[in-house]
């Protein structure tokens, strides 16, 4: 029975100092609410990086010849069509290929050259960049064997050259080269200029490439694999048939996007990890106020103390109603704290695009409460202790 007698105590006595009560919970509701959002924020960059990396192509193995700008490569050294297909027919994990190569060229603009970047591609090259067509059409089957001089242009060079007017059908003039738009793209995933297309940047048939240059060499040619663990075998399997198929003082890279993934798991682990910490120093302030309120109040309340132990109350008995008052303030500002930590998420969910949620781990808020409570308990337990240490005469005769 002394339990639920100390906790009717510890509540009156929190009625009775209302504000104190408030005032002090509100490091607590502060700490609590601010692990839930910032495992809610870390969960969400998180899965955002991660998305943002693998619209660019799932299960990507890339291979590009290493160019040393001291010297001039052999031809044999250069990637081709045929590398491409070789690695198709020899790996059996690989799914589908695609490869380009890229020239630097000028379009006239406004009597003005400006510098674009002209990519030709093989076929596939849709079917894993996966790029969004915002007007017309991607390449046919008759556009890539007949080497039709059509292209496709970015939506930011649409824009520079035919202003509002609809790019799709009209002519646009690369230096000695004119060819037809026949539609406007964008990356599902913005690279800002790391990959291939640039912000100005045209797309047109490979054949189209080799039938101008008279050369089927790739810059870079990219390789699916059937999935995410197949993507380290395919990569050794890659460097190991390039080196059979090249001079051995050819050099290759060949990457994936595993080494770029772990990197942004682990920078948002990091992030996570140092919110957390923070989000703990404010849990911290706050227990060390709860345990100087909890201070003065035992001060205060020496002369009830006293009397409560006059009258048989066990020292158990006056420790635990301290903890609990401790406990009170301390679950409770939890609980504030993590409903007002769920409720942002719920609302700015609503601003953000319909393609990003924003997800809110149950861990967090029993990781909130837990440690919300054991601070309170923590610092409690000094108080606590100290108002069971006070001697009954001593107490009565404080003032």
């Amino acid at each position: 029975m002394h339990i639920r007698e100390s906790l009717t105590v510890a509540v009156d006595a929190l009625r009775a100092n209302k504000l104190r009560a408030v005032l002090t919970s509100i490091g607590v509701i502060i700490g609590s609410a601010s692990i839930v959002l910032v495992v809610t924020v870390a969960l969400t960059s998180q899965r955002f990086v991660i998305s943002q990396i693998e619209a660019i192509g799932s299960n990507l193995v890339w291979v590009e010849l290493v160019k040393r700008p001291e010297k001039s490569q052999p031809l044999s050294h250069e990637l081709t069509i045929a590398d491409m297909e070789a690695s198709q027919q020899n790996i059996p994990e690989i799914v589908g290929v695609m490869g380009f190569s890229d020239i630097a060229m000028t379009v006239v603009v406004e009597g003005q050259a400006r510098p674009v970047r002209l990519i030709g591609v093989t076929d596939g090259y849709q079917k894993i960049r996966r790029l969004i067509m915002l007007r017309g059409r991607y390449f046919d089957d008759v556009d890539m064997q007949t080497r039709a001089k059509v292209c496709l242009i970015t939506k930011d060079l649409a824009d520079r050259v035919f202003g509002v007017e609809n790019a799709v059908g009209r002519p646009i003039h690369m230096g000695e080269l004119t060819f037809t738009v026949i539609g406007v793209f964008r990356e599902r995933a913005s690279t800002y200029g790391l990959s291939e297309i640039q912000k100005e940047s045209v797309i047109i048939p490979h054949s189209l490439i080799k039938y101008y240059t008279g050369s089927d060499v790739l810059s870079t040619f990219y390789s699916q694999a059937t999935g995410p663990d197949q993507v380290t075998s395919v990569q050794k399997q890659l460097e190991r048939l390039m080196k059979s198929r090249h001079p051995v003082e050819a050099e290759y890279n060949v990457q994936t996007l595993t080494a770029i993934l772990s990197a942004a798991r682990t920078i948002a682990m990091a992030l996570r990890i140092v919110l957390i910490v923070i989000a703990a120093i404010a849990l911290l302030i706050s227990g060390i106020g709860i345990m100087n309120i909890m201070l003065v109040t035992v001060k205060e309340r020496t002369r009830e103390i006293g009397i409560r132990k006059a009258v048989g109350a066990a020292s158990t008995e006056i420790m635990s109603q301290f903890l609990i008052e401790a406990f009170l303030i301390s679950g409770g500002g939890a609980v504030i704290g993590i409903l007002i930590g769920v409720l942002i998420p719920v609302i700015v969910q609503q601003l953000l695009p319909g393609n990003l949620r924003v997800p809110i781990s149950p861990w967090s808020v029993l990781l909130a409460f837990l440690v919300s409570c054991s601070t309170g308990l923590f610092f409690g337990w000094l108080p606590a202790s100290q108002a069971a240490r006070l001697v009954p005469v001593d107490s009565l005769r404080y003032e």
